[in-house]
């Protein structure tokens, strides 16, 4: 199926028009401040008729991180729409329900107009979702339809800031929502929790005040050992040499990074798992007939707290798929040096699997994590596949690439089918090895309870390093104009 029908209804999308000219660095760098800024006073404004005091889930703060929202603000879909229609649009093309040749301006432009529409239609229906399943409490059920309209044209908002960011920011809007929701967590997080805890464990006083007071930011050490770790595999890379046919003498080098779809996999991975634990509480009310097979999908127990009783996904497939592990610093395990009791947790504690035709069954929450692992992992290779095929950086796009600027293999013929065999031995061995670590990595960091969430710090570290790589390329750019018009 073509996408001709887009023509038809394109002039009735607002668009955001690309700048006249390029932008130079200073520019871009305005432009993205300002962005920023606007994000984050929409992150810090609460939707009216919102109850704050009821938004203190622990899970409710792993779905701000990862849409880089905040529930009860006014961004609390956050980018969530951008990324759930950009996965239902990679797999439609990837089956071939929509055919789309990326290299054609055109087709490439109608395919940005029906995602956007695809995720203003998602932002609707989210926000909708977000209030009716009590997500987002509200003070009075009146308010109902003002809290929806409110997180609606929020969500709006983000995709056109992502929209605006893309074309005039440093990186694209996602990205940049991430790291600042993730880095703000991070420091808050320090602060507010890890910092009293220690102050707390001195103040206390006994042999252990020390100890326990340097136990007490275990999960920044955790963080810390994150980022270290996603540096060092950034530098990581396989450099197959280059020259350049017209001139003899002149080489260079292609890097295929380990990492070669970056964090992207996990994005995209991680935002369907939490998409479908929020729109999966639609079947928290079911009953009769269908209650079991509910139950089975997704199971949510009611949980009271000083700000009333709220549903907790604990149990069912989607639990078993979800990052819903408590943390280990949490008040349940005794708060500094829970870390014992919570792996204790993890290998002793079980929950319930309702069985569509009837019965009960146990499930123990280490198989939770050995499911999780898995599910990411392999949802991380599945979108690391699609991606290279649809941002033009499979091996086929890439011959091309390197054939059309002059470049060839040394000891190959200048023939993209040759060097589309060389490439085919390191891209598809690479996306698969990179897509598993970062999988890997992030469950890791998400089961040691990092501040910030592993997965937060996980992608914060990616964007971080391709804004730094970004940045070193444009200060080239500004200095050697000719060359952007070669590598361009």
């Amino acid at each position: 199926m073509g996408l001709e029908f887009i023509d038809k209804i394109s002039y009735f999308v607002p668009s955001i028009k690309q700048p006249g000219a390029p932008l130079s660095l200073r520019e871009k760098m305005y432009w993205t401040a300002g962005i920023i800024a606007i994000y984050f006073l929409l992150y810090n404004t609460y939707a009216i008729g919102v109850n704050q005091q009821a938004v203190s889930q622990p899970f409710l703060q792993l779905i701000s991180i990862v849409f880089a929202s905040k529930i009860g603000s006014l961004i609390t879909v956050g980018i969530g729409p951008i990324v759930l229609s950009s996965i239902v649009l990679q797999m439609l093309s990837g089956s071939g329900l929509i055919k789309i040749d990326m290299n054609d301006n055109t087709q490439r432009a109608r395919l940005q107009t029906l995602q956007k529409l695809a995720a203003i239609g998602l932002a609707l229906i989210e926000a909708i979702i977000f209030v009716r399943t009590g997500y987002v409490p509200i003070s009075s059920p009146s308010l109902f339809g003002v809290v929806v309209l409110q997180l609606a044209i929020g969500a709006i908002t983000i995709i056109y800031l992502d929209e605006i960011m893309t074309k005039y920011g440093i990186t694209s809007g996602i990205n940049l929502f991430i790291a600042a929701g993730v880095s703000y967590a991070i420091v808050a997080g320090t602060f507010s929790i890890l910092l009293p805890e220690a102050i707390a464990a001195i103040q206390a006083g006994g042999a252990a005040a020390i100890s326990n007071a340097i136990i007490a930011f275990g999960p920044l050490f955790f963080a810390v050992l994150v980022f270290f770790v996603s540096i060092y595999t950034y530098e990581m890379k396989v450099e197959l040499p280059l020259a350049f046919e017209q001139l003899r003498g002149i080489g260079g080098r292609l890097p295929i990074p380990f990492l070669y779809v970056s964090v992207l996999p996990v994005i995209l991975a991680s935002s369907l798992e939490l998409s479908f634990t929020v729109w999966f509480r639609v079947l928290a009310g079911v009953t009769g007939t269908f209650q079991n097979l509910a139950r089975f999908i997704a199971y949510y127990q009611p949980v009271s707290s000083s700000a009333g009783t709220s549903l907790q996904l604990a149990g069912g497939l989607s639990y078993l798929i979800s990052p819903t592990f408590p943390e280990p610093y949490s008040a349940a395990f005794g708060g500094i040096g829970g870390y014992g009791p919570y792996f204790t947790y993890l290998a002793t504690h079980t929950t319930q699997l309702f069985i569509p035709w009837g019965g009960v069954v146990l499930v123990p929450e280490w198989i939770h994590v050995i499911v999780y692992v898995v599910v990411l992992v392999i949802l991380c290779v599945i979108f690391g596949k699609f991606w290279i095929e649809l941002t033009g950086q499979s091996p086929k796009n890439m011959a091309e690439q390197i054939g059309s600027t002059g470049w060839q293999i040394p000891g190959f013929r200048r023939d993209p089918r040759i060097v589309e065999n060389v490439l085919n031995k390191y891209i598809p061995t690479l996306t698969i090895l990179g897509s598993i670590f970062v999988g890997l990595l992030a469950a890791l960091a998400t089961l040691t309870g990092a501040i910030g969430s592993g997965m937060g710090i996980l992608l914060t570290v990616g964007i971080i390093y391709m804004l730094y790589q970004q940045l070193e390329q444009e200060r080239i750019y500004d200095t050697y104009p000719a060359l952007a018009k070669i590598v361009k």
